[in-house]
C-alpha cells in the first residue's frame, strides 16, 4: 500500500509552487526578483501606450462583450464563473456565445468547439466549459439551447467566427482576456482566489500579470477582498466539492461511497493542493497525491501505484484522462457566487444594451 503521504515529485508544480510562496510575502526572494519586475512593468507599459497611439489595433465585434479574467498567474477560478454567468445569461433569456484563446491546445486555427471536441484540440477550459453547459458550436444537444464555443489565437478572430455563424447572439463572454488589449469590451469582471494580491509585486517577483488596482466593473473574490478594489463592486464566491464523483458514462457515485478505502488523486491544475485539500476535508482518505502541471495531456502517465485503486482527478483533467484511463472518478467543483452579483450584472446589461466598446488602457 502507498504511504500515505507520499506524492510522485513533478519539477513543474514543484516550482510553480515554490514561486507562489515567494509571491506570498516581500522576503528576500521577492526583493532580489523585484528588478525583473520593473522590466517586465516597462515592457507591458509600452505595449499599452502602442494600442493607446494606435500602433497596435483593437477591435470590437459589434456584440456586447464581457470579460472574465484575473491579474494574477495561476488559477483563479475563472472558468467557473464564465459558466455560472454564462447559465445565469440564459436563464435571463440571452443568446450567449463563449471566445477563448484555448490555451495548451495542439492547434493554431480558429475554430468551433464542438459536443465532442477533444480538449487537446480545443483547449482544457472550453472543452470543459461545452461539457458543463451542454453546450456545442451548432447546438444539437437534444433539449437543451445551443451555446456556441469558438477559440483562436486572437480572441477577435473567434468573436467574428461565432457571430459570422450565429449572428443572433446578444452578447459575448470571454474566458480569460483582461489582458488581451486586441478586444473592445463592455464589461471586465476581474477573479481573485484566496490568495488576493499576494505581495502586490509584478512578476516574476510576484503574482500580478499588470499593476493593480486597475479600473473593473466588478471583482469576485474567494478570499478576503482584495487591497484596492473599493473602487469596484466587489462580491464574494466560494467553491465546494459536488456530492457525487461522476464515471466516463456519465453514472454518479455518491463520494460518501468512497470513504474508508485508500484512494489515488491527481490534478493538473494551477493549485492541486487545495484539490487535495477539499478531498481530504470531505472525509476521503488520500494514500497517494499526484500534482501534475497545468494542462498535462497524460500522455506519459504511468497511472496508480496499485492497479484497483481508486482514481479521482479534477472535472477538467478527466476530459482528457477518460481516453486513456476510463476508470478515473472526475469530482467537479461547484460554484457559490454571492446573489447580489447577479443582480448588480443585471443593472449594468440589461437586453438591447447599446456597446459603451471600451479599452482596457
Amino acid at each position: 500500500m502507498a504511504n500515505p503521504a507520499s506524492a510522485r515529485p513533478v519539477p513543474g508544480p514543484a516550482a510553480l509552487h515554490g514561486l507562489q510562496k515567494i509571491w506570498q510575502t516581500r522576503g528576500l526572494a521577492a526583493w532580489a526578483l523585484w528588478p525583473l519586475s520593473r522590466l517586465y512593468a516597462a515592457l507591458a507599459a509600452l505595449r499599452r501606450g502602442l494600442y493607446r497611439a494606435g500602433v497596435f489595433a483593437a477591435e470590437h465585434p459589434g456584440c456586447p462583450v464581457i470579460v472574465v479574467g484575473n491579474v494574477i498567474a495561476g488559477g483563479a477560478g475563472k472558468t467557473p464563473v464564465v459558466i455560472a454567468l454564462v447559465q445565469y445569461l440564459q436563464a435571463r433569456g440571452l443568446r450567449v456565445g463563449v471566445i477563448s484563446r484555448g490555451h495548451g491546445r495542439s492547434t493554431r486555427d480558429c475554430r468551433a468547439v464542438l459536443p465532442g471536441s477533444p480538449a487537446s484540440e480545443v483547449g482544457d477550459e472550453p472543452a470543459l466549459i461545452a461539457r458543463r453547459i451542454c453546450a456545442g458550436g451548432d447546438g444539437t444537444v437534444p433539449g437543451v439551447p445551443g451555446v456556441p464555443i469558438f477559440v483562436a489565437t486572437r480572441r477577435v478572430a473567434a468573436a467574428r467566427a461565432l457571430l459570422a455563424a450565429h449572428p443572433q447572439t446578444d452578447v459575448l463572454v470571454c474566458d480569460d482576456g483582461l489582458q488581451h488589449l486586441a478586444l473592445l469590451r463592455d464589461l471586465e469582471i476581474c477573479v481573485f482566489n484566496d490568495q488576493g494580491t499576494g505581495n502586490g509585486f509584478l512578476l516574476p517577483a510576484g503574482p500580478l500579470r499588470e499593476l493593480w488596482p486597475r479600473a473593473v466593473d466588478f471583482v469576485l473574490h474567494a478570499g478576503a477582498r482584495p487591497p484596492g478594489a473599493s473602487a469596484a463592486p466587489a462580491f464574494g464566491m466560494r467553491r465546494s466539492l459536488a456530492p457525487c464523483a461522476v464515471r466516463c458514462d456519465g453514472t454518479r457515485l455518491p463520494l460518501a461511497w468512497l470513504q474508508g478505502q485508500p484512494l489515488y488523486a491527481l490534478a493538473a491544475v494551477a493549485r492541486p493542493g487545495e484539490f487535495f485539500a477539499m478531498l481530504r476535508a470531505a472525509g476521503l482518505t488520500l494514500a497517494c497525491t499526484e500534482a501534475l502541471p497545468d494542462h498535462y495531456d497524460f500522455k506519459r502517465w504511468k497511472g496508480p501505484p496499485e492497479p484497483h485503486m481508486p482514481v479521482l482527478c479534477t472535472e477538467k483533467d478527466a476530459l482528457k484522462l477518460w481516453g486513456l484511463y476510463p476508470g478515473a472518478l472526475a469530482v467537479a467543483l461547484v460554484l457559490h457566487i454571492d446573489p447580489r452579483f447577479f443582480q448588480a450584472l443585471d443593472a449594468r446589461l440589461p437586453p438591447g444594451a447599446q456597446c459603451r466598446r471600451y479599452h482596457p488602457t
